[in-house]
């Protein structure tokens, strides 16, 4: 007998959703932009995959530059994150709109975030970009994290305005086999 119910398929990132919600800092020919980003994805240790819509701003300044920084905000950020991805960066600079610190990178020419936990450097490693899926493969070459608090409470959006705040942790690592665990 099952406990579950039937559920339209359009609502199945409200449980399998993609990870933190993430702010992508672009630059290109003197315009930079930052957009709230949902749909990424682990690829490997360095690889990330973004999904970037034709119809953002953010989607040709990264075309073109070919790099970006992935920014962790954490929950203290969440209405900045919401309002970001309200607006544009073809009509306003949303580091000054939003009071946001742009930080030097250190291996690409697109701004960081100094208010979020982790900033991560990219260069693109390929796209898959078509009609339907405008996919970006990112390698990450270089990557910045604050040390406290180990692990931050990130924001992860649900669907219909809705977010998840991260919450407790638990170890498992005595279950784990020596050779499957990460440093």
């Amino acid at each position: 007998m099952s406990r579950t119910h039937a559920i339209p398929p359009d609502q199945t990132r409200r449980w399998l959703e993609p990870g933190p919600v993430v702010l992508l800092s672009t630059a290109h020919n003197g315009e930079r932009g930052i957009m709230t980003l949902g749909w990424h994805m682990m690829l490997g240790y360095d690889l990330v995959g973004t999904y970037i819509d034709p119809g953002n701003r953010s989607h040709a300044l990264a075309r073109g530059s070919r790099e970006c920084v992935i920014n962790l905000p954490t929950a203290d950020l969440l209405d900045t994150v919401v309002r970001i991805g309200n607006c544009s960066s073809a009509d306003e600079d949303k580091f000054e709109r939003f009071g946001l610190t742009a930080v030097e990178s250190s291996e690409v020419d697109a701004p960081g975030i100094g208010e979020c936990h982790a900033r991560f450097e990219c260069r693109l490693h390929e796209t898959r970009i078509t009609a339907d899926y405008p996919l970006f493969v990112w390698r990450v070459v270089a990557a910045h994290a604050a040390k406290r608090p180990k692990w931050p409470r990130t924001v992860h959006y649900r669907g219909a305005g809705q977010f998840m705040i991260s919450g407790d942790e638990r170890s498992r690592r005595a279950l784990f086999k020596p050779e499957m665990l990460e440093s």
